[in-house]
Protein backbone atom coordinates (compact mmCIF):
# COMPACT_ATOMS: atom_id res chain seq x y z
CA UNK A 1 0.00 0.00 0.00
CA UNK A 2 2.87 2.52 1.05
CA UNK A 3 4.49 1.67 -2.45
CA UNK A 4 1.27 2.62 -3.91
CA UNK A 5 0.89 5.72 -2.19
CA UNK A 6 4.24 6.74 -3.70
CA UNK A 7 3.86 6.09 -7.12
CA UNK A 8 0.31 7.67 -6.59
CA UNK A 9 0.91 11.25 -4.95
CA UNK A 10 3.44 12.50 -7.19
CA UNK A 11 1.44 11.47 -10.25
CA UNK A 12 -1.51 13.07 -9.13
CA UNK A 13 0.40 16.27 -8.08
CA UNK A 14 2.26 16.84 -10.86
CA UNK A 15 -1.81 15.91 -12.59
CA UNK A 16 -3.11 19.13 -10.22
CA UNK A 17 -0.11 21.30 -11.00
CA UNK A 18 -0.36 20.52 -14.67
CA UNK A 19 -4.50 21.18 -15.30
CA UNK A 20 -5.10 23.59 -12.25
CA UNK A 21 -5.23 26.33 -14.39
CA UNK A 22 -7.16 24.86 -17.31
CA UNK A 23 -9.43 23.33 -14.27
CA UNK A 24 -10.04 27.03 -12.87
CA UNK A 25 -13.02 28.79 -14.16
CA UNK A 26 -12.32 31.10 -16.68
CA UNK A 27 -14.24 34.47 -15.09
CA UNK A 28 -11.48 36.20 -13.97
CA UNK A 29 -8.87 35.91 -16.23
CA UNK A 30 -11.42 36.59 -18.92
CA UNK A 31 -12.21 39.95 -17.30
CA UNK A 32 -8.57 40.68 -17.46
CA UNK A 33 -8.28 39.70 -21.26
CA UNK A 34 -11.46 41.94 -22.06
CA UNK A 35 -10.21 44.83 -20.54
CA UNK A 36 -6.71 44.59 -22.49
CA UNK A 37 -8.24 44.03 -25.49
CA UNK A 38 -11.58 46.37 -25.21
CA UNK A 39 -10.57 50.20 -23.88
CA UNK A 40 -14.26 50.82 -23.16
CA UNK A 41 -14.16 47.90 -20.59
CA UNK A 42 -11.16 49.12 -18.85
CA UNK A 43 -12.43 52.41 -18.51
CA UNK A 44 -15.97 50.42 -17.03
CA UNK A 45 -14.13 49.05 -14.87
CA UNK A 46 -12.56 51.40 -12.80
CA UNK A 47 -15.45 53.60 -13.05
CA UNK A 48 -16.98 50.84 -11.30
CA UNK A 49 -13.78 50.38 -8.89
CA UNK A 50 -13.84 54.29 -8.24
CA UNK A 51 -17.83 54.10 -7.52
CA UNK A 52 -18.70 56.16 -10.15
CA UNK A 53 -21.66 53.66 -11.07
CA UNK A 54 -23.62 56.00 -12.81
CA UNK A 55 -21.40 56.85 -15.18
CA UNK A 56 -19.77 53.28 -15.67
CA UNK A 57 -23.49 52.25 -16.66
CA UNK A 58 -23.54 54.18 -20.17
CA UNK A 59 -20.41 52.57 -20.88
CA UNK A 60 -21.10 49.20 -20.19
CA UNK A 61 -24.34 49.90 -22.22
CA UNK A 62 -22.44 50.41 -25.47
CA UNK A 63 -20.17 47.28 -24.45
CA UNK A 64 -23.40 45.24 -24.35
CA UNK A 65 -24.89 46.66 -27.41
CA UNK A 66 -21.57 46.01 -29.27
CA UNK A 67 -20.99 42.15 -27.64
CA UNK A 68 -24.21 40.57 -26.23
CA UNK A 69 -22.24 37.61 -25.54
CA UNK A 70 -19.71 39.86 -22.83
CA UNK A 71 -20.97 38.01 -19.58
CA UNK A 72 -18.15 40.24 -17.83
CA UNK A 73 -19.79 43.47 -19.02
CA UNK A 74 -23.30 42.13 -17.67
CA UNK A 75 -22.65 41.35 -14.56
CA UNK A 76 -20.77 44.83 -14.16
CA UNK A 77 -23.88 46.49 -15.41
CA UNK A 78 -26.05 44.08 -12.62
CA UNK A 79 -23.28 45.48 -9.89
CA UNK A 80 -24.00 49.21 -10.93
CA UNK A 81 -27.19 49.21 -11.27
CA UNK A 82 -27.41 47.04 -7.59
CA UNK A 83 -25.56 50.03 -5.68
CA UNK A 84 -27.93 52.30 -7.08
CA UNK A 85 -30.50 50.38 -6.02
CA UNK A 86 -32.24 49.03 -9.03
CA UNK A 87 -32.57 46.00 -7.82
CA UNK A 88 -34.83 44.54 -10.76
CA UNK A 89 -32.52 45.69 -13.24
CA UNK A 90 -29.67 44.74 -11.62
CA UNK A 91 -31.17 41.02 -11.33
CA UNK A 92 -31.95 41.00 -15.39
CA UNK A 93 -28.31 42.00 -15.73
CA UNK A 94 -27.20 39.16 -13.67
CA UNK A 95 -29.14 36.90 -14.80
CA UNK A 96 -28.21 37.56 -18.68
CA UNK A 97 -24.12 37.08 -17.28
CA UNK A 98 -25.70 33.56 -15.95
CA UNK A 99 -27.34 32.45 -18.84
CA UNK A 100 -23.89 33.27 -21.25
CA UNK A 101 -21.83 31.99 -18.36
CA UNK A 102 -23.23 29.61 -15.59
CA UNK A 103 -20.06 29.78 -13.58
CA UNK A 104 -19.38 33.00 -13.66
CA UNK A 105 -17.62 33.91 -10.62
CA UNK A 106 -18.93 37.32 -10.53
CA UNK A 107 -22.31 37.16 -11.36
CA UNK A 108 -22.83 34.44 -8.99
CA UNK A 109 -21.77 36.17 -5.72
CA UNK A 110 -22.89 39.04 -6.79
CA UNK A 111 -26.42 37.42 -7.17
CA UNK A 112 -26.19 35.46 -4.62
CA UNK A 113 -25.56 39.20 -2.38
CA UNK A 114 -28.65 40.81 -4.47
CA UNK A 115 -30.38 37.38 -3.13
CA UNK A 116 -30.08 38.59 0.52
CA UNK A 117 -30.85 41.99 -0.20
CA UNK A 118 -34.04 40.69 -0.89
CA UNK A 119 -34.06 38.66 2.04
CA UNK A 120 -33.68 35.19 -0.05
CA UNK A 121 -31.71 33.35 1.62
CA UNK A 122 -32.32 30.39 -0.02
CA UNK A 123 -31.48 31.59 -3.32
CA UNK A 124 -28.17 32.87 -2.07
CA UNK A 125 -27.47 29.84 -0.59
CA UNK A 126 -27.56 28.65 -4.37
CA UNK A 127 -25.28 30.93 -5.61
CA UNK A 128 -22.87 29.74 -2.93
CA UNK A 129 -22.97 25.85 -4.07
CA UNK A 130 -22.49 27.22 -7.73
CA UNK A 131 -19.27 29.04 -6.36
CA UNK A 132 -18.56 26.03 -4.65
CA UNK A 133 -18.49 23.66 -7.51
CA UNK A 134 -16.96 26.42 -9.67
CA UNK A 135 -13.97 27.34 -7.52
CA UNK A 136 -11.97 24.34 -7.85
CA UNK A 137 -9.41 25.11 -5.01
CA UNK A 138 -12.06 28.30 -3.23
CA UNK A 139 -11.70 32.17 -4.52
CA UNK A 140 -12.52 34.88 -2.95
CA UNK A 141 -16.18 35.07 -4.63
CA UNK A 142 -16.83 32.15 -2.76
CA UNK A 143 -15.16 33.29 -0.06
CA UNK A 144 -17.26 36.92 0.35
CA UNK A 145 -20.79 35.60 -0.90
CA UNK A 146 -19.75 32.71 2.28
CA UNK A 147 -19.49 35.81 4.88
CA UNK A 148 -22.15 37.52 3.65
CA UNK A 149 -24.41 35.04 4.15
CA UNK A 150 -22.77 34.37 7.43
CA UNK A 151 -23.42 38.01 8.30
CA UNK A 152 -27.57 38.12 7.16
CA UNK A 153 -28.10 34.91 9.39
CA UNK A 154 -26.10 36.63 12.55
CA UNK A 155 -28.63 39.86 11.59
CA UNK A 156 -31.68 37.37 11.10
CA UNK A 157 -30.88 35.75 14.43
CA UNK A 158 -30.87 32.33 12.42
Amino acid sequence: MQTLTRLFFPAALAFIVATGPALADSSASSAANKAKADPAYAQAEQLVEDGKYEAAIPVLEGIVAKDQENADAFNLLGYSHRQLGSIDVALGHYETALKLEPRHRGANEYLGELYLKMDDLAKAEERLDVLDSACFFGCKEYTELKNAIAAYKARAGS
